[in-house]
């Protein structure tokens, strides 16, 4: 699974905006609201529930929601994912 083409796709389109970089270093501090993740970042709510939306469809993240809190939380498995497709290019780097 991870090294087809819609994975890779995915991946690397959800890892190519520094917002979304940004929620993700954020979040591997531990789980936070959307509010919480939200505040730095100078750009209306609908706006960066966008990125959450990618992150969350390209499985990086996860939600979920008590009463009125949406609580994100980090996918560290996607992380040993990149890692064993970028492992496989270990050839390159002995040349």
């Amino acid at each position: 699974m991870a090294e087809s083409a819609e994975f890779l796709d995915e991946t690397f389109q959800a890892l190519a905006d520094p917002t979304r970089r940004a929620i993700l270093s954020r979040l591997a501090e531990g789980p936070a609201s959307v509010g919480e993740l939200a505040a730095p970042f100078a750009m209306a709510l609908p706006s960066f529930m966008k990125h959450l939306r990618v992150l969350e469809r390209s499985g990086w993240i996860v939600t979920a929601k008590s009463g009125r809190v949406r609580t994100c939380t980090i996918v560290t498995d996607r992380f040993a994912d990149v890692g064993a497709w970028v492992y496989g290019y270990r050839g390159l780097l002995q040349r």
